[in-house]
């Protein structure tokens, strides 16, 4: 196994080469660095440990790895910077397309798109990695922070994601999937699981976003997601104005939005701390309420509808006093006054009509169960031009056999 060491020598850059005892150094300026460290990526083969030491490193171009069975190592995520401020060429900040590949201990920082972009690769390991954008929410931030798209094995844990204009991790068309223990604060999306399934999110800290978790099903993508368990975090205060790209669907989040579920099936919330989202603490949403469908029969392969939810366990607070956009800031005053708030729960009410029993409801094995205290669902009723607006709790209270708990390969969940 080779480890390849980057230094810095006084305010200089330095770049060396090292097994296990340092090769002498020498100066280069940020140009060299940048192109010895691509050097280092084009050569490296399995086993290898590449290290990056404490500084702050400006890159002008993106990062690419190609070679599976590679660690990339800073000294933390506020001692080892790389600043993409600069960027003139490539989409991302680094983007690896390999397997086996483990990422921690530095910062991703200013990319003019994604930070960290993982494609098509097993058993992914990003831990202690902050992506953020310093000048704070803005729509010209990159849109994902941490990106793993179409992998399987995902562990990401203890990173950090700030002010993306789409989603600061994000996890999508992957499979087996582990989010915990992070940081998501200011990105219009915390966290987004979307077309993946087995995914458990869990320990995280989700605040200041426009909309907290977000698990989502999209039409035209390779897999459909489901099975995602989403428990154990701290979810408050995600009322950031919405700042992404008109026309991409995270646009249409409203803010104050604790954890969405847009038509995805088999999804669990439960033991969660989820307070404070003004819109509503959880909303369940099928893709007709979104407003970035097309044409009706633009999702003629694809299940919009939200089933087999269960709500349960969490300790709700607040939430759901002044809802984003007219419409729903209109609906709230008229059935819970000026100094009301929206329940817990807000459903959009679409159901698909195949999926109803005679009394029709939606069948029990796909009903949405709220079994969570004394916690409502307002059912908006959308399908119906919302005729019949209804708000309890009775008719969803009810249970689904839980789902069972993300396993990763030994050494990833270790």
């Amino acid at each position: 196994m080779k480890i390849f060491c980057l230094a810095t020598a006084a305010a200089t850059l330095l770049l060396s080469a090292c097994s296990e005892e340092q090769a002498p150094q020498r100066d280069a300026g940020p140009s060299a660095f940048q192109k010895e460290l691509q050097t280092r990526f084009i050569n490296a083969r399995p086993g290898d440990v590449i290290d990056i030491p404490e500084g702050f490193y400006e890159l002008s171009r993106g990062l690419s790895l190609n070679v599976s069975g590679v660690t990339l190592r800073g000294a933390g995520m506020d001692r080892t910077i790389l600043s993409f401020k600069h960027q003139v060429q490539g989409a991302e900040g680094l983007l690896v397309n390999a397997s086996d590949f483990t990422i921690e201990d530095l910062a991703i920082e200013d990319t003019p798109g994604d930070g960290l972009k993982v494609n098509e690769g097993k058993n992914i390991v990003i831990r202690r990695v902050r992506t953020e954008w310093t000048k704070g929410p803005d729509e010209s931030n990159g849109a994902y922070g941490i990106y793993p798209v179409q992998a399987e094995n995902v562990l990401i844990e203890e990173c950090v994601a700030i002010a993306s204009s789409d989603a600061g991790i994000y996890v999508g068309q992957s499979k087996n999937i582990v989010v915990r223990n992070n940081r998501a604060e200011y990105n219009v999306a915390g966290i987004e699981i979307e077309n993946s399934f087995d995914a458990d999110v869990y320990g995280n800290t989700v605040t200041n976003n426009t909309g907290g978790v977000l698990v989502f099903n999209m039409p035209a993508l390779p897999q459909p997601g489901h099975s995602t368990r989403v428990f154990q975090n701290t979810i408050r205060n995600n009322n950031t104005d919405n700042f992404g790209a008109e026309g991409t669907p995270v646009a249409s989040v409203p803010s104050g939005s604790g954890i969405v579920i847009n038509s995805n099936d088999k999804v669990e919330i439960f033991d969660n701390d989820i307070a404070d989202n003004d819109t509503a603490n959880v909303i369940i949403s099928s893709y007709f309420a979104t407003g970035y469908f097309g044409k009706e029969e633009s999702v003629a392969d694809y299940d919009p509808y939200p089933e087999t939810i269960y709500v349960y366990g969490n300790r709700f607070s607040g939430g759901g006093s002044s809802p984003d956009g007219l419409d729903l800031k209109a609906l709230k005053v008229a059935m819970f006054g000026l100094g009301g708030s929206f329940p817990d729960v807000l459903w959009d009410g679409y159901v698909n009509s195949a999926s109803l029993d005679e009394d029709g409801a939606l069948r029990a094995d796909l009903a949405i169960c709220i079994d969570n205290g004394d916690a409502e669902i307002l059912n908006v009723d959308l399908g119906n031009k919302s005729t019949n607006i209804v708000v309890g709790g009775a008719q969803h209270k009810c249970q689904h056999e839980k789902l069972a708990a993300v396993v990763l390969p030994s050494p990833l969940g270790d």
